[in-house]
């Protein structure tokens, strides 16, 4: 077994209690102002916001530091093309019949069908892949830990970071997603979790009227 070795960490920064209620209440502002959309603008976005946003993302924790995930972006525009083809053709079968009753209830406020024209039209397709087993030099497989909460939590922190960058964003899950594996090229070890579309919002956008839910409605505090 390896010996686990430590550095001394040098990086954190403690702020006045004051100081860090503020920036609280600021990234709860920002975070306020994040909305899914459906109707993105071609602006184009450069990859080295892109890159920036996803060494954010790479940044997250995972079980045993393992980093079980694996990103594609994709501006290519036949990609995009081909990749919104598949995923619509996935969503015909799921809007016609798939899906209970029940699930297609609960998506009509949010006014979704199987038409995807923001996948051509918004400039980044990020395709996020958890990496269900790692390979070992020889190549061998190396079981990872936590595969679902690690890659998730990857995903809310590259949301975030795409929103704090200035971009908007919306997450696709298609089903089923294998379609992405194959064409992304991804080896046998990685599933497809989600797509992040990622890129400027269009002009005169329009979001369901919807609500989040209070502190109280989503928090308990036990305190001494």
């Amino acid at each position: 077994m390896p010996e686990a070795k430590f550095v001394p960490w040098i990086d954190h920064i403690e702020y006045p209690p004051d100081e860090m209620l503020r920036r609280a209440h600021e990234f709860n502002s920002e975070m306020q102002r994040r909305r899914t959309i459906r109707a993105f603008s071609p602006r184009g976005v450069s990859r080295e916001l892109i890159e920036q946003c996803l060494l954010a993302a790479g940044s997250a924790p995972s079980g045993a530091h393992q980093q079980p995930w694996s990103f594609v972006a994709v501006s290519d525009s036949s990609v995009k093309a081909d990749i919104r083809t598949r995923a619509e053709q996935a969503e015909r079968e799921f809007y016609s019949g798939v899906a209970p009753r029940e699930w297609l209830d609960a998506l009509a406020p949010l006014g979704t069908d199987e038409h995807k024209p923001y996948l051509e039209t918004a400039p980044w397709l990020i395709a996020v892949f958890a990496q269900l087993w790692g390979v070992g030099p020889s190549g061998e497989h190396r079981k990872h830990y936590y595969v679902q909460e690690s890659v998730g939590i990857a995903c809310g922190m590259l949301i975030t970071a795409l929103h704090h960058a200035g971009l908007a964003t919306l997450t696709h899950t298609p089903s089923p997603m294998g379609f992405l594996a194959e064409r992304l090229g991804r080896p046998e070890n990685e599933r497809a979790v989600m797509l992040v579309v990622a890129g400027y919002p269009a002009q005169e956008v329009r979001v369901p009227d919807i609500r989040r839910k209070s502190l109280g409605e989503i928090a308990r505090f036990v305190e001494g």
